[in-house]
C-alpha cells in the first residue's frame, strides 16, 4: 500500500468510498443524471377504495434529449453518423438496398416535412428510436414492477448500434402496477385496467417531453467531429412485443395494431391504421362499435398525440424474437406438432414420438462455430436451429415444409443488408408458409393469429422502407460473420491421385499432434461498414465448398518450413441440390485425407438424417457423428451459415 500511495505523498486520493462516489457524481463529461417523479390515480373513487388508487408510483428516467446530445457529441461515432437520408444501390445491377436506418423511405418523408417548415428548414433529422422489454422486469416493492425503456438515434450506423453500448442506452424504468390483462373489458377491474394503460402513455409523454421544443424549431448541437449543426427531432420506431403494442396503440387483443383487418381473418388484408382515421371514427361511432368492429379502445389518449409528426401505428415495429421465434415458432408450430400427433396417433403413441423427437434434439452434435452447448428445448432460438431434421419422418412432408418456410423467413428478415432480391425471397417464403401451414387445420381452428399476421407487414413494406430498415434494429443478438480468404496453393496443381506414391516428399522429422485447438476468424458484426462494402460472395454457395470432420491437428517441418495440417474425414454431398422439404444440403461420410489448415473456411454444423427410425435412448450428442452415415448441413446454425449453405 505504501508503494501505491507514493505519488500521492502517502495521502489517499479519496477519503473513503463516499468521497469517491461524490467525485464520480460531480463529473460532468458524458453525464446524464437520473431523475424521478411520482404519479398517482386522481379519478373518482368508489366507497371501498382499492389499494392501488392510493399508491404512489415512482418513476426513474434520464433526459432523452441529453442522451441524444451525448451520442451526437461522441467522437467515437463521428465517422459513423448519417446526417441526411440517402439511397444505396448495388453497383453491379443498380438495384436498391437498405442497411442503415437513414436509407429508409420514412427518414426521407420526415426530412421532406421538416424542410418545408421555416422553423426547421435546413436542419438535420434526428429520429429517436425507442424500445421496451417487459421480459426483463426487475420486481420492485409492493404492487409495482419496473421494466426498462431503451433509446437510440436513427442517425447512428447499425454496426455501431449493435456493438457499442453508448449508442443504445436505458432512459427510464417504467413503473407498472401489477395485475394487468388486455382482455378484461367487462371485468370488475375495468377501471384499474384503464388506469394501467393510460399510466404508460402518460409516463412516456412526460419522459419524452424535453424533445418537444426541438421538434418544432431546430437547435444547434455540437458534434463529435467538432462541428455545430442544426438538428430537429422526431419520434422514430418503437420496438415492442405484441402485448406491449396493444397498450401503445390502444388496440384490443386479437386485433392488429398496424392495420384494420378484421380479427377473424387478419390475413385477408386491410388498410393501415393512422391517427387521422382513428380520431375520426372515435368522434363518429359509439364505443361499443369501436370495440367490437374496429378493435379500438376509445377511453385512452395516445402519448404520440403530444408530439409533432408522430403516428404510433406507423412507428410500431415488431420484436422479432417474441413475435416470430418465440411466438410463431415455439408457441404455435412446435405446440401444433404435439397436438397433431395426439390427434392422429392417440396419446400414448404421440408421447412415444415426442420422446423420440426430444432424443433427436438432444443428439444433435454441438456446434463449435458458436458458443452452443448441448441443445435444450427450453431455448426457443436454439431449438429452431435443430428442430427441422428432428421431426422429419415423424410428421407429414407439408408440416416439415411449413417449418422450413418459417425459418427461411426469419433468417431472411434478419439479414444485415436487405436487397430487392431479398424482399422477393421474403415474399416467397411467406407464401410458402401460408400454403403449408394448412396441414395444421386438423388441430387448429383458425390461422388468424396476430403474431403470424405480423409477417405480412414485414413482407408488404416493399415501397415503405420503414419496415425493411427496422429489420436490423429488431435483432436482439449481434450477428457474427466468419470470414477467411482461401490461400491458393501456387505449387504443384496435379491431382494427388495422379502422382505415384514413391514421388511423394519423404519426411523423417517428428509430427507434433495437437489435442485441442482454437480458431480465430475475422468476424465483424457488420461486414459492410461506413467506409465501403466489404462483402463476401460465394457464387456457387455450397457447390464451391466441401464439409469435413477434423480428426486431429498436427504439424511438421520439411525443408526448414513448417506445415500446419489437419487429418480430416470428408463428407461428400448427396445429390446436386438441397433437400426439397428442409432446404438443406445432405452429406455422407467418406475417406480420410490431410489438408492444410489455411484451406479451412469456417465451422460447419451437421445434423443426422434420422429418417423415420427411433433412435437409442443411450445415444449421446457426442456420439452422433460416429453413429450416423448421412447428415444435413445445418444452414440455420447461424446467419452466416444461412448465407453460405442456402
Amino acid at each position: 500500500m505504501s508503494v501505491s500511495l507514493t505519488k500521492h505523498c502517502d495521502t489517499p486520493p479519496f477519503a473513503d468510498h463516499k468521497d469517491l462516489y461524490n467525485v464520480i457524481d460531480a463529473t460532468q463529461l458524458g453525464d446524464v443524471p437520473w431523475q424521478s417523479f411520482s404519479v398517482q390515480y386522481t379519478g373518482e373513487c368508489p366507497e371501498v377504495v382499492p389499494p392501488w388508487m392510493n399508491d404512489e408510483f415512482e418513476v426513474w428516467y434520464r433526459d432523452p434529449r441529453a442522451m441524444a446530445y451525448n451520442i451526437l457529441a461522441n467522437p467515437t461515432f463521428k465517422d459513423e453518423i448519417n446526417y441526411t437520408p440517402f439511397h444505396e444501390y448495388n453497383a453491379s445491377d443498380n438495384t436498391c438496398q437498405w442497411k442503415d436506418f437513414m436509407s429508409g423511405d420514412w427518414a426521407w418523408q420526415q426530412a421532406d416535412t421538416i424542410s418545408k417548415d421555416p422553423e426547421t428548414h435546413g436542419s438535420a433529422l434526428v429520429p429517436i428510436i425507442l424500445g421496451s422489454d417487459k421480459t426483463t422486469v426487475s420486481v420492485g416493492t409492493g404492487n409495482t414492477e419496473y421494466y426498462p425503456l431503451y433509446a437510440s438515434i436513427g442517425n447512428v450506423c447499425n454496426n455501431v448500434r449493435h456493438t457499442h453500448h453508448d449508442a443504445l442506452v436505458i432512459i427510464s424504468f417504467l413503473a407498472i402496477p401489477k395485475r394487468y390483462d388486455t382482455d378484461k373489458k367487462h371485468s370488475k377491474d375495468d377501471v384499474f385496467w384503464i388506469f394501467h394503460c393510460q399510466l404508460i402513455h402518460s409516463l412516456l409523454s412526460v419522459i419524452l417531453s424535453s424533445l418537444k421544443s426541438a421538434m418544432s424549431k431546430y437547435e444547434v448541437v455540437h458534434h463529435g467531429d467538432s462541428h455545430f449543426r442544426r438538428m430537429t427531432y422526431s419520434l422514430g420506431p418503437y420496438i415492442a412485443d405484441y402485448e406491449e403494442q396493444l397498450v401503445l396503440s390502444c388496440v384490443i387483443k386479437h386485433w392488429c395494431p398496424k392495420c384494420i383487418a378484421v380479427r377473424t381473418d387478419l390475413d385477408s388484408g386491410g388498410m393501415y391504421h393512422c391517427c387521422e382515421h382513428t380520431d375520426f371514427i372515435i368522434g363518429e361511432l359509439h364505443e361499443d362499435i369501436l370495440w367490437n368492429e374496429y378493435g379500438i379502445i376509445s377511453d385512452l389518449v395516445l402519448f404520440t398525440n403530444d408530439f409533432l409528426r408522430a403516428d404510433i401505428h406507423e412507428l410500431l415495429s415488431f420484436d422479432l424474437l417474441h413475435q416470430l421465434i418465440k411466438g410463431a415458432f415455439k408457441d404455435h408450430l412446435v405446440d401444433w406438432v404435439a397436438k397433431y400427433l395426439k390427434a392422429v396417433h392417440g396419446t400414448k403413441r404421440a408421447e412415444e414420438i415426442m420422446s423420440d423427437i426430444d432424443r433427436r434434439v438432444a443428439a444433435v452434435p454441438s456446434f463449435s462455430g458458436r458458443d452452443f452447448k448441448q441443445w435444450t428445448g427450453n431455448d426457443s432460438k436454439a431449438l429452431m436451429k435443430v428442430f427441422l431434421p428432428a421431426i422429419e419422418g415423424h410428421v407429414p412432408g407439408d408440416m416439415v415444409c411449413a417449418f422450413y418456410a418459417l425459418l427461411e423467413f426469419c433468417y431472411l428478415v434478419q439479414r444485415n443488408v436487405i436487397t430487392e432480391d431479398t424482399l422477393n425471397q421474403i415474399q416467397d417464403a411467406l407464401g410458402c408458409f401460408h400454403c403449408y401451414r394448412k396441414i395444421f387445420g386438423l388441430v387448429i381452428p383458425t390461422f388468424s393469429l396476430p403474431r403470424q399476421h405480423s409477417m405480412t407487414h414485414y413482407a408488404s413494406n416493399r415501397h415503405n422502407a420503414l419496415g425493411q430498415m427496422l429489420v436490423t434494429n429488431q435483432r436482439l443478438d449481434k450477428l457474427a460473420a466468419f470470414h477467411m480468404d482461401f490461400n491458393r496453393n501456387q505449387g504443384d496443381h496435379r491431382d494427388p491421385e495422379d502422382i505415384p506414391t514413391g514421388s511423394y516428399p519423404w519426411n523423417e522429422g517428428k509430427l507434433q499432434v495437437f489435442n485441442s485447438a482454437s480458431a480465430t476468424f475475422l468476424a465483424p458484426s457488420d461486414p459492410s461498414d461506413v467506409s465501403g462494402m466489404n462483402e463476401y460472395t460465394c457464387n456457387d454457395c455450397m457447390q464451391g465448398l466441401e464439409v469435413a470432420r477434423i480428426i486431429c491437428f498436427f504439424s511438421f517441418i520439411h525443408n526448414w518450413e513448417g506445415y500446419l495440417c489437419a487429418l480430416i474425414q470428408w463428407f461428400d454431398k448427396i445429390g446436386d441440390c438441397v433437400n426439397e422439404d428442409t432446404g438443406m444440403w445432405m452429406d455422407g461420410s467418406q475417406n480420410l485425407a490431410v489438408i492444410h489448415i489455411d484451406t479451412i473456411f469456417r465451422a460447419a454444423h451437421l445434423i443426422p438424417i434420422y429418417s423415420s427410425e427411433y433412435i437409442s435412448h443411450s445415444l449421446k450428442f457426442y456420439h452422433s457423428i460416429d453413429s450416423f452415415h448421412s447428415f444435413y448441413v445445418n444452414k440455420f446454425a447461424d446467419h452466416h451459415a444461412f448465407g453460405i449453405a442456402s
